[in-house]
């Protein structure tokens, strides 16, 4: 079994409690924090586990360098944990005033949500903003942003907050938007930072090739431009006989887990077996 995007093992522990001595769990991770939580959870387990720093746009590289031709499971759960949201250094979380802004889960990248913000130019920004996070009001975001980047270097999780809600402020203040004005920006720059979309198409063209004969991948994405990308992908491979889809519709959490867990509520699975 491959767990994709291990975090702290929650996943994998419940996989891997199913897997005898003989079975392989490998899980991969470009957070080495989570990676060392993730080996104490998993400690307990009788089968044998392969933890790897990597992300899953590697998978095939990383299979094989364990001497792993094909897999019978593969998951991928693409939201991040709440660990990354509260880690200071990384600054995903618009919440926070002083957090740095830079967004990278994978430390060895070297472009940050700072030098974007600061270095794109305003219909680049705006664009970014758009795609990324859907905001209707990507435009007005970018001239507010390039407007304060030339009074200071944006460098900060409050300032970019402060500079967001300054451009999407209703007159009287009495909007109250169900979600936080900057969620989507913050959105935009973390997938653009991270190449999130580019590492699930990666993820995807592959999985043909590195899953056995009836093995399974699952896909658990949290907003529409990755659950398109999985649901377009599963569909052209079942029309080319080469997935069986076993979730027509994804499958959602129930009221009670969304209670439990309010992160739930945007989740979706989707399954698909090789055939």
């Amino acid at each position: 079994m491959v767990d994709a995007t291990v975090g702290h093992g929650g996943h994998s522990l419940l996989f891997g409690k199913s897997l005898g001595p003989q079975g392989m769990l490998v899980g991969l991770d470009v957070d080495p924090l989570a990676l060392e939580r993730a080996r104490e959870r998993l400690a307990s387990l009788t089968c044998k586990v392969f933890l790897v720093k990597s992300n899953f746009a590697c998978l095939a590289e990383r299979l094989g360098e364990l001497g792993i031709e094909k897999a019978d499971f593969i998951l991928a759960d693409l939201g991040f944990n709440s660990a990354q949201l509260a880690d200071e250094e990384m600054g995903l979380s618009f919440r926070a005033e002083d957090m740095p802004l830079d967004m990278r889960i994978d430390e060895s990248l070297t472009t940050t949500a700072a030098d974007i913000v600061n270095g794109y130019d305003e219909k680049s920004l705006a664009d970014l903003i758009f795609e990324y996070g859907q905001d209707r009001a990507s435009r007005r975001i970018a001239r507010y942003i390039v407007r304060r980047r030339q009074q200071e270097r944006i460098t900060t999780t409050g300032q970019l907050v402060e500079i967001v809600c300054s451009a999407l402020r209703t007159p009287g203040g009495k909007h109250r938007p169900r979600k936080h004005p900057a969620t989507r920006t913050f959105q935009a720059l973390r997938i653009a930072v991270n190449r999130e979309l580019e590492n699930l198409d990666r993820l995807l063209a592959m999985a043909p090739r590195v899953l056995k004969t009836g093995g399974h991948l699952a896909v658990i994405s949290f907003h529409s431009l990755e659950d398109g990308r999985v649901k377009w992908d599963f569909k052209r491979n079942q029309q080319e006989g080469v997935y069986r889809l076993l979730t027509r519709k994804p499958i959602v959490a129930d009221p009670k887990e969304i209670a439990e867990n309010r992160r739930a509520r945007s989740a979706k699975l989707r399954i698909a077996q090789r055939n």
